[in-house]
């Protein structure tokens, strides 16, 4: 049997596997749910049979009605991701002599590699799930709403994103439990008067409320603020720095026991295996070779109730 030429190394899986980067939030809105080959079937569910009432009464000769649920089974394949970071045999050959001779190395370049290939694997990941998420078309059309002018909660005077919410939350079939925000959102909001009041309770409009309070007032379990950045200028140009998480607002009804077969969850994400680390060999990387420290997890993002999640779009200026 032919050998694969990507080489498996438990201590670069062990940083793909604990890496972690700041401000990121993909994992809590959509939570990894594992399976068992590339290729799987998930269930996708529609709420209203679940919500009908049918005829249940029975004669003394008859038979109980049958009744089948609002759920399709749909099958689906993880998609690869992976990144390779190219270390040179003179840049690791360097490191190690300078650590046996006991000098300050600074840090191993194929760990270093590693946590670099991994930081934009979760910040690619974290755009995709932002871009599912915060997308009016992963909504019905009784679950979203575009907010424009005096509506939108940057503006402190006309606004009141406590009535909008509440109303929002009450008029879902199962209510969210999750709150997702873009930062600039999440600080316009946080600081409004409204809310302010509606914490404090003691005629106090300014300040600001803390996630916690957000999460009382309108009785949820957590409140995510995506922090993520994303460099969205051609390479070779001048950075340009984007929010990954725009100015949008979803709540979300997230069932952390969920998985392909059971339980009904906003969406999920299917992981084949865990994130790994390793390399490839790569003879023709300057004059004495060098390898390709690589990065990579095999996933797909998914929606699988969207009857369970509320939109507000453009919800500040």
């Amino acid at each position: 049997m032919a050998k694969t030429p990507f080489v498996i190394v438990p201590e670069l899986t062990a940083i793909a596997v604990a890496y972690r980067q700041g401000g990121l939030i993909a994992d809590q809105v959509l939570p990894y749910v594992p399976v068992a080959t590339q290729e799987f079937r998930y269930k996708k569910f529609s709420l209203g049979d679940d919500f009908s009432v049918p005829a249940t009464l029975v004669g003394r000769k008859g038979a109980p009605q049958q009744i089948e649920f609002g759920e399709t089974e749909v099958t689906d394949s993880v998609q690869d991701h992976g990144l390779d970071v190219p270390v040179p045999n003179a840049d690791q050959e360097a490191f190690e002599r300078a650590r046996a001779a006991g000098n300050a190395a600074g840090t191993d370049p194929t760990m270093r590699a590693t946590s670099q290939g991994m930081q934009l694997m979760l910040t690619a990941r974290e755009k995709r799930v932002a871009d599912l998420v915060f997308n009016l078309s992963s909504y019905g059309t009784p679950n979203k709403q575009t907010l424009s002018g005096t509506g939108q909660w940057s503006d402190y005077t006309n606004s009141n994103p406590q009535t909008a919410i509440s109303q929002a939350l009450d008029s879902m079939i199962m209510r969210p439990n999750i709150a997702v925000f873009g930062r600039s959102v999440w600080t316009a909001l946080s600081q409004h008067p409204k809310l302010c009041a509606a914490v404090y309770k003691n005629g106090t409009t300014a300040g600001s409320i803390s996630r916690q309070a957000f999460a009382d007032l309108f009785e949820l379990e957590e409140v995510l603020v995506g922090d993520g950045w994303i460099n969205t200028a051609a390479k070779g140009q001048a950075p340009t720095m984007t929010r990954l998480w725009g100015k949008g607002a979803a709540f979300l009804h997230r069932n952390m026991n969920a998985d392909t077969d059971f339980g009904i969850t906003f969406g999920f994400t299917a992981r084949f295996g865990n994130r790994i680390g390793g390399y490839v060999e790569d003879p023709d990387m300057g004059i004495r070779g060098g390898k390709r420290v690589r990065s990579a997890e095999s996933v797909k993002e998914l929606l699988t109730a969207n009857d369970l999640g509320y939109y507000f779009a453009a919800a500040v200026a």
